[in-house]
């Protein structure tokens, strides 16, 4: 399990039936989470909470507002700043438990410039709202950013911009899948590969993507575009039943032509109850 403890503008509050409490900056939110599967104390009576996810029997869900609390707003980790909006699905558009695989990345990336390298080209996919994007470009790498979704890319922009970066970050609206696929036939290269892969998806003609029938292919592929000396691979996976052993096996294989080390881990986030709630795995490819 790998965390991190040196957030200031986010904090998990309090965790039961079924329930994460957390503190964005100044606004708090009450929102699902599969993981807390132990029962406690009815969170939604606390006072001083701004908003509560209700899941609906028919699917989906919405927020209901307790206290007025701004549409959006922004948080800050070390030097990094984003936009958090309480979105569809009950998402914020960042996730904190990221922020141990962007420390990572940037110590890699920092190593590689340090050491002689004039350029770290990194490839973000599924790249959601930027966190990664954001973290690695700070670090002096230069990002192709690419996710399916307008929205979430012009979000990641903002994001960048927020951080103090106004180049260094090339953003891709398109299939990640069908990019790929384009971008080995174009014969270019990555030093670095970052991937986020949804559980489930359809693509824009009503391709199906499941992370299990498809994950194995889809690294393979992304393979043939590292140089012959990589920086990393990292794969984040949010798929409950998926081991980190699984991601770490899947990297062993598909990588076992580059010379490097091999890790896997929960990501997590420590809680105000001196707990940990898990919050999905990562596998890391560390090229020598």
């Amino acid at each position: 399990m790998k965390t991190v403890d040196d957030w200031r503008d986010y904090a998990i509050l309090a965790t039961a039936n079924g329930m994460k409490l957390e503190r964005w900056k100044d606004t708090v939110l009450l929102r699902p989470d599969p993981q807390v599967i132990w029962k406690g104390e009815d969170l939604s009576s606390r006072k001083g909470i701004n908003a509560v996810y209700r899941r609906s029997d028919k699917g989906g869900g919405g927020w209901e507002t307790r206290e007025s609390f701004p549409p959006e707003w922004t948080v800050r980790y070390r030097d990094l700043t984003f936009k958090v909006k309480p979105m569809g699905f009950k998402h914020t558009g960042l996730f904190p438990e990221q922020a141990v695989n962007w420390n990572v990345m940037r110590e890699i990336i920092g190593r590689a410039r340090s050491g002689g390298r004039e350029q770290v080209k990194v490839l973000n996919l599924f790249a959601y709202t930027g966190g990664a994007s954001v973290a690695c470009a700070k670090a002096g790498a230069f990002v192709t950013h690419v996710d399916a979704s307008k929205g979430m890319v012009e979000r990641a922009g903002e994001n960048a911009r927020l951080s103090g970066i106004d180049s260094g970050i090339r953003y891709i609206i398109d299939d990640c899948m069908k990019f790929v696929a384009r971008e080995i036939k174009r014969g270019n290269r990555y030093d670095a590969v970052i991937m986020d892969p949804p559980s489930y998806g359809r693509g824009p003609n009503g391709e199906m993507w499941k992370i299990e029938d498809n994950l194995f292919e889809f690294v393979e592929k992304c393979a043939l575009l590292l140089t012959d000396k990589p920086l990393f691979f990292l794969i984040n996976s949010y798929t409950t039943g998926l081991q980190p052993t699984v991601i770490e096996n899947l990297l062993k294989l598909c990588l076992k032509n580059f010379d490097g080390e091999f890790e896997s881990y929960e990501v997590g986030l420590p809680t105000d109850e001196k707990i940990i709630l898990p919050c999905g795995c990562s596998g890391l490819f560390t090229g020598r």
